[in-house]
């Protein structure tokens, strides 16, 4: 019987990485180091994406992706500030060894369609929140349905915020909003300085629903409907969902998983 030659075996071929680096002083610096560590290919060509940068930066690169229809599994290298959907810069193993060891997360987001008081619709996408903010001193009026049932007629305040799990920690949490863990299949509805009714605290609703907001008085009291960074104004309603045809896919060191990190926001002291 012949024998088979480890030359002769299959081999995996390696995986296709490419490295998107923020414009920051910082990523700049790092930059030749980094392309030094591996033979990297063009975005389009690649597997994975290595993004190297803070949070705003991943969330960048994440919508330019929601924008285009592309879905590719990305590693964060943190040189911002909190990182929190980043990973350490620092370690021993190589960028590619971290990657094979990396615990995959998927990510769902949110779709807003919004219609301005003038007719125009809008349609973003949004991985943290989707935020409905008053434009002027004018407290904003808003009647809010859940899969096309009026809930609450009229809510009164600085605004109200819909955050997926991974937008939870975000500006959700600062509006004293609930954390929710990974995998919950859950949307945390905050309203933002509520005046009226003034006990209310929000909901956590199933990541199925449907939400919709219908502005009151929106003359009177004009509304911004902010899908993560993209805004819209003068808003008239606002339709928000979960886009499960979209999920994403990021990537975490062993032991500092995104869920790891909502944890350890939930217990700090």
């Amino acid at each position: 019987m012949s024998q088979i030659s480890p030359s002769d075996e299959a081999v995996s071929p390696p995986l296709r990485l490419a490295l998107i680096l923020s414009d920051s002083a910082q990523a700049q610096t790092r930059a030749e180091e980094l392309r030094e560590a591996h033979p990297w290919v063009e975005p389009e060509e690649a597997e994975i994406l290595v993004v190297v940068g803070g949070d705003g930066f991943m969330l960048h690169v994440l919508h330019e992706m929601l924008d285009k229809g592309i879905s590719k599994p990305c590693y964060g290298i943190n040189l911002g500030t909190v990182g929190f959907l980043m990973n350490s810069l620092h370690g021993d193993a190589t960028v590619l060894e971290r990657i094979h060891a990396a615990r995959r997360i998927p990510v769902s987001p949110l779709r807003m369609h919004a219609t301005t008081q003038s007719g125009e619709e809008f349609s973003y996408y949004a991985i943290n929140e989707v935020s409905l903010l008053r434009e002027t001193r004018q407290t904003a009026k808003l009647e809010i349905r859940i899969n096309g049932r009026v809930r609450m007629g009229e809510m009164a305040g600085d605004g109200i915020l819909v955050a997926t799990p991974v937008g939870s920690t975000a500006y959700n949490l600062s509006a004293n909003g609930p954390i929710l863990p990974l995998g919950c299949r859950m949307l945390a509805l905050t309203p933002i300085s509520p005046f009226r009714p003034r006990r209310w605290k929000g909901a956590i609703l199933p990541e199925s629903a449907e939400v919709e907001f219908r502005i009151r008085e929106p003359g009177k009291r004009p509304v911004a409907a902010v899908a993560d960074q993209k805004e819209v104004r003068d808003v008239r309603t606002v339709r928000i969902s979960t886009s499960t045809e979209r999920e994403m896919t990021l990537l975490f060191d062993p032991g500092f998983t995104l869920e790891e990190r909502i944890f350890a926001e939930q217990f700090q002291v």
